[in-house]
């Protein structure tokens, strides 16, 4: 069936339309505008902490407005391909053309997912946590799964990670992972993936070769910046050095680097064990103990204000189910999103699974508001 291009394209110019309404263009471009005046300050960086904030911002504003125009260019060079196919009967443009509209359907679907990340933290860089659940080595394989599945998935879009503390199980897989994904709106895009996976298969490591289920949780916390101030008193700290260790428990370093940090009024332990000296791995440690922090606060916060209410973010709360037998499928348990293949999805094809969640947690705000 021949594509309407016209209808289309008048569709995708509606939902840019929708884009620049809710990012407030004009209100974006004054921003760039006084970020910039600030940047040229010739006292900028007598206060670096200001002068990061300043460069930070102005570049996260740049790379919004510059997405938003780079797309209305593509739509508009899509309009001309259209005509010069159409005008010439020229098969191949069109064709062309189609293949366009299929990419840019995709992008504005995107964008338009981007504009519904506006809470506090959303622009944020992401530090995730895996660790396994109940179901034994099945769990802490499933575990190192989820981990490669993220990392896969950071891999296809270009994004940095650095990966703080992996802490291995004895026959197979990891009992925890620590990372950073290093992009603008990790947090916001990474927050719908928190809370409780489900794996159901045929076990590798059962001699009888029975249907197994395991779980492992998924923990999303934003990287904090400096203007954030989440104060931590030495004094409320217990470091612990250890030596790292690989998988199966093998000594990676001779020497005690390993940092373990135990933030005694909360309870929260983080450690680091992939940078090279002591001091290193207790920068890295503090970061990932920070974020936590931070994403506790906001979690009281929240709790506070909407009488703790659960739109299904929390830890506990099964949220997608990996099944690789008897039928193959993964499916998103509170936006009923799901697919039939399960290898594309562990192999960090979950862009529909993070759409699909981030709309369903408008959804629910909207109706809980």
């Amino acid at each position: 069936m021949a594509v309407d291009f016209e209808t289309e394209i008048k569709h995708l110019r509606t939902t840019m339309g929708s884009v620049r309404d809710v990012t407030d263009v004009p209100a974006l471009e004054a921003q760039i505008a006084e970020l910039e005046q600030q940047a040229a300050a010739p006292d900028l960086w007598d206060d670096p902490d200001k002068a990061q904030g300043v460069t930070s911002a102005l570049s996260r504003a740049n790379s919004e407005l510059e997405r938003i125009q780079s797309m209305d260019a593509r739509i508009d060079d899509l309009e001309a391909l259209v005509e010069l196919g159409t005008e010439e009967r020229d098969a191949d443009t069109l064709t062309e053309a189609e293949a366009e509209l299929a990419k840019i359907r995709k992008a504005v679907g995107q964008l338009e997912v981007r504009t519904l990340l506006s809470g506090e933290y959303d622009e944020r860089a992401a530090v995730v946590t895996i660790r396994a659940g109940a179901g034994g080595v099945d769990a802490a394989d499933f575990a190192e799964m989820l981990m490669r599945m993220y990392l896969r998935w950071a891999e296809r879009h270009g994004y940095g990670v650095d990966v703080y503390d992996t802490s291995y199980a004895e026959e197979s897989g990891i009992k925890s992972a620590t990372f950073a994904v290093h992009t603008p709106y990790a947090y916001g895009t990474l927050s719908v993936e928190q809370g409780t996976h489900r794996l159901v298969r045929i076990s590798p490591f059962d001699n009888q070769g029975r249907r197994q289920t395991s779980f492992a949780g998924v923990e999303v916390a934003p990287v904090v910046e400096t203007s954030d101030h989440v104060e931590i008193d030495e004094k409320e700290l217990r470091v612990d050095v250890y030596r790292s260790s690989g998988p199966g428990g093998q000594g990676v370093n001779t020497t005690d680097s390993a940092v373990r940090l135990t933030h005694l009024p909360t309870n929260i332990v983080v450690s680091c064990q992939n940078e090279r000296s002591q001091i290193q791995n207790k920068a890295s440690a503090m970061i990932v103990l920070q974020a936590k922090l931070l994403e506790r606060r906001r979690q009281e916060e929240r709790a506070l204000m909407d009488s703790l209410k659960d739109t299904g973010s929390s830890w506990g709360n099964q949220m997608r189910s990996y099944v690789l037998h008897p039928y193959q499928m993964v499916k998103d348990l509170r936006t009923s999103h799901e697919v039939n293949n399960p290898g594309a999805v562990l192999d960090g094809d979950i862009d529909g699974f993070i759409e699909a969640g981030i709309r369903w947690r408008r959804n629910e705000a909207t109706a809980s508001g």
